[in-house]
């Protein structure tokens, strides 16, 4: 069905193009398959067809196949370093019919490139807050989109209708939920949530590599170790890459945690009574979002409220970002102007 700016009907995903078969992408285009959704699929290298060809996916020897296709979505799962060579090869034969969207962790960038192939006006940013240590087709599991969050991304020349598109190949295609936000938005918060802490994450197992005493160490770790440095298992060139893509953002907040330490360590030396209320006031700050997490783990309902979006220009972009700030997850459009939404992140 695919775009669709004159009719009142909401768009759809059915037919769907995937370029990369990794695990990101690999797990999305076997979700969609199994979902009942028409895959196309490449991958730089044939490796991956056999298996996925068995899980329902089409595969076609070239990427520029996919543009020929003529997909709804055609959907960039390569990595960043790729993006301008599979860029420059979709630019002339990808349809104006064809919503142009990617998997990636960092939004700017990816948006750079777009413009730079001259198809920004067919692109709506995405990235899949999925994920784990692992890679390739191999690792790929639909389950990796079980209740995943997506942020859905847009500037000031993304269309609606095509935004529209992404939402239904992810609200309905895969089963998830949307926030919509900007480009820089999403980058400044992932950097937080995902990119600083795989920083901090690798210097914590730095410091157990390279400490005398670290096979004591490593027998004494339990499950504090383990959760601090899950990510710091990943391939560290996937990892460098990624930060490297978000540089500024993570440098900034680096610091702002180095602040924050430093401040601890001097607390902890002075040990008078003024310091220790300090040191009780540090991890007091964190209460609102101990108590979001522990409301979460008791199962709490999370409410469901019908979202105004609006298809004007002058205001969807405001009120998408709003619903995003109200802690608000898409989960299904009833039609082009309302949403169904849920309050899943809200810390008060």
């Amino acid at each position: 069905m695919g775009v669709n700016t004159e009719s009142d009907a909401l768009p759809e995903a059915r037919v769907i193009a995937v370029a990369g078969l990794g695990l990101i992408g690999g797990s999305l285009a076997r979700r969609l398959a199994e979902r009942g959704r028409r895959v196309i699929a490449w991958n730089h290298r044939p490796a991956p067809y056999e298996q996925a060809r068995a899980a329902g996916i089409e595969c076609v020897d070239d990427v520029t196949d996919l543009a020929r296709a003529v997909p709804d979505v055609l959907v960039l799962c390569t990595p960043l370093k790729a993006m301008p060579d599979v860029l420059a090869k979709l630019a002339p034969v990808l349809d104006s019919r064809t919503v142009l969207t990617d998997v990636g962790s960092v939004k700017g960038q990816v948006r750079d490139e777009v413009k730079a192939a001259g198809l920004n006006d067919l692109y709506v940013g995405a990235h899949p807050m999925a994920g784990n240590e692992f890679s390739g087709y191999a690792a790929s599991d639909p389950s990796l989109y079980d209740d995943a969050l997506w942020a859905v991304t847009f500037d000031e020349c993304t269309s609606y209708a095509r935004l529209l598109v992404v939402i239904d190949m992810i609200c309905e295609g895969v089963g998830d939920r949307i926030i919509a936000i900007d480009d820089d938005t999403h980058d400044q918060a992932a950097a937080l949530i995902s990119h600083m802490p795989h920083v901090v994450s690798t210097a914590l197992a730095n410091e157990l590599t390279e400490t005398p005493s670290r096979n004591i160490a490593q027998a004494l770790a339990a499950g504090c170790w383990r959760d601090m440095t899950r990510v710091a298992l990943t391939d560290p060139d996937r990892t460098r890459a990624m930060v490297e893509e978000d540089a500024a953002n993570v440098a900034q907040l680096l610091h702002h945690m180095s602040d924050r330490l430093e401040s601890m360590a001097t607390l902890l030396e002075s040990g008078d009574d003024e310091a220790l209320a300090q040191v009780r006031d540090f991890f007091a700050v964190a209460r609102p979002y101990r108590e979001y997490k522990a409301r979460e783990r008791g199962g709490a309902a999370h409410e469901s409220v019908t979202v105004r979006i609006g298809g004007d220009e002058a205001s969807w972009r405001d009120q998408l970002l709003a619903s995003a700030k109200r802690g608000e997850h898409i989960m299904h459009m009833t039609d082009r102007t309302h949403a169904i939404a849920e309050i899943r992140t809200a810390l008060v």
